[in-house]
Order: C-alpha cells, then sequence, then structure tokens
C-alpha cells in the first residue's frame, strides 16, 4: 500500500470503517498472543479510567473489536490498545479483534491518526508523532496536514512545543500547561524565562490569555530599555493593547509561527519570524494564499 496518498480523511481512508467489519472479520485471540506497540503514540494511561472502561466490559463484553498485524506467530496492536489493557484488567482470557497487513510505517501512522481522532494525545505525544511521521515519510508540514486533516498552522505550532525545556514538556504531559500556554512560552527566546513564566502559569492557574500577555510583556522588554520611548500621541496609544494583541495573535494562528507588531495603531513594523527552510516556505505559502482569498 502507498503510504503517501488517502490518509487525508483519517483513518476510515487508510483501513475502512474497521468498527463496522463484519463478524465474520472479527476473530477472538488470546490476550497472551498479543503484545502492546512500542510506537504507540500514546504514552500515558489514566488509570481511574482504565478502571471504569474494566468495568463496562466487565459488564456488557467488549464491543468493539481492536486491531492488531500478525508478526511471526503473535499480534502487535494497532489500534485499540486502551480497550485492550481495561480487557485484561477486567480478566478476559480473549478479546474479539481483526487482524491487518500493515507494515512498521504504516501502524505507526494509523495509531496516530485514530488517537487524534480520539483526542487521546496530550500536545507532547501528538507533537512527537507527527515529527515521527514527517521523519519517516519525508514529508512537509503541508503534506502531513492533509493527511491528518489538520490546518498547517496547527501542525507548526504543534511542533514548536518540541523546542521547549523539558521541564515545560513533562509539564505539558501531566496536564498543569495547556497547549495555549505552550504556544505563548515558545514566542520566548531564553529557555529560563520559558520556565519561569510555566512554573507562574501552572502555580497560579493563569489563562491562556494572561500567559500570552505576560511572554508579549517579557519579549518587548529588551527592546524599552535600549531606547528611550518617545511620548505617543493619544489617539495611537488607545489601540496599542487590546487591537493589536488580537492582531497578533490572530496572525500567529495563521502563520503558525512568531508574530510581533511593533509599533502602535497608527504606524510600525511586523516581524515574523522564522526558523528553518520549511518554516520560511509555509509562510511564504501561507501569504500567498491569504492574497488570493482577499
Amino acid at each position: 500500500m502507498a503510504m503517501k496518498k488517502g490518509l487525508g480523511k483519517g483513518l476510515d481512508a487508510l483501513l475502512g470503517d474497521y468498527a463496522e467489519a463484519p463478524q465474520e472479520g472479527v476473530r477472538e485471540l488470546d490476550v497472551y498472543s498479543i503484545d502492546t506497540n512500542a510506537g504507540q503514540p500514546r504514552k500515558e494511561f489514566d488509570e481511574d479510567k482504565l478502571k471504569e472502561l474494566s468495568g463496562s466490559i466487565s459488564q456488557h463484553g467488549m464491543v468493539q473489536p481492536i486491531l492488531v498485524r500478525q508478526k511471526g506467530e503473535r499480534y502487535v496492536i494497532v489500534a485499540g490498545e486502551r480497550r485492550f489493557r481495561a480487557a485484561r484488567m477486567a480478566g478476559l482470557s480473549t478479546v474479539p479483534a481483526i487482524v491487518k497487513e500493515l507494515d512498521e510505517a504504516q501502524v505507526m501512522e494509523v495509531a496516530l491518526i485514530e488517537n487524534l481522532q480520539r483526542e487521546d494525545l496530550n500536545p507532547i505525544e501528538e507533537a512527537a508523532a507527527i515529527r515521527f511521521l514527517m521523519q519517516q515519510h519525508d514529508l512537509t508540514q503541508e503534506e502531513v496536514s492533509k493527511r491528518l486533516s489538520k490546518s498547517r498552522p496547527a501542525i507548526a505550532n504543534s511542533l514548536r512545543l518540541l523546542t521547549l525545556p523539558e521541564e515545560v514538556q513533562e509539564q505539558l504531559r501531566k496536564g498543569r500547561l495547556q497547549a495555549g500556554h505552550a504556544r505563548a512560552l515558545a514566542g520566548l527566546q531564553d529557555a529560563k524565562a520559558q520556565k519561569e513564566l510555566a512554573e507562574r502559569i501552572a502555580g497560579e492557574g493563569l489563562s491562556v490569555r494572561t500567559a500570552e500577555a505576560l511572554a508579549r510583556e517579557q519579549s518587548e522588554r529588551p527592546a524599552r530599555k535600549d531606547k528611550q520611548a518617545k511620548p505617543e500621541k493619544k489617539d495611537a496609544a488607545l489601540l496599542r493593547d487590546s487591537d493589536l494583541a488580537a492582531a497578533e495573535a490572530s496572525l500567529r494562528e495563521r502563520l503558525g509561527t512568531k508574530v510581533s507588531i511593533q509599533g502602535t495603531g497608527a504606524r510600525g513594523r511586523i516581524v515574523i519570524e522564522y526558523f528553518n527552510a520549511g518554516d520560511l516556505q509555509a509562510i511564504y505559502e501561507a501569504l500567498l494564499s491569504a492574497g488570493k482569498e482577499g
């Protein structure tokens, strides 16, 4: 199967709707013949939710089969690891499964798409899985966005999270920070500043909007030290905080990178940052696309 085609519509485009597979296509497999997927994008499973699902399986059985591929005399889970874990917890000796012929790269792709569709991944797991897909198949951000049915800026914003210090990434994994917080932190150039602001956000329970404002204030601080700010006209100053901050946020979302508006509502400049040739190409395409839409 060619991996470059047909994944833009998600899991069904690659496998068909395996959840609706006819009963004759489902096999009962011994749980001890099934291995979990070491490359599974999802690394953490909520123990309480597993127990809830296990209780449901104990009462009603396992309604939806898992998806596996055969590897020698054993089977490796492609999709449905959470159900499999819950079934073992419930004491089942066999589980319903559908066996598909897939290679290693396809297994990773299906696992990622399934988790994205169910919103099961934390932001760092999602970013790492997207990076893996791009590296495995030599994909651009634009290509992977089509395969995962996500916008290119969303892909760019996700990948930027992997540039954050490990301590900040760990707070994302644990749910102490949201992806929006992390995108604001990624706009800061200094790792120490990123870690300090992350601790403040988590400790004080700050909103994403507040985090963005604090990050913007810190990034502008050096420029303010270097020059004496000239008195601004009142009519221009009125536009600064709310309108320009909203414009910055909109541009960041559209272009998927750090954007800063320097100046006032009357005059100034827009700075768009890029970190590699791929980023530059993606920004160029996004700007051209915006021009055509206008």
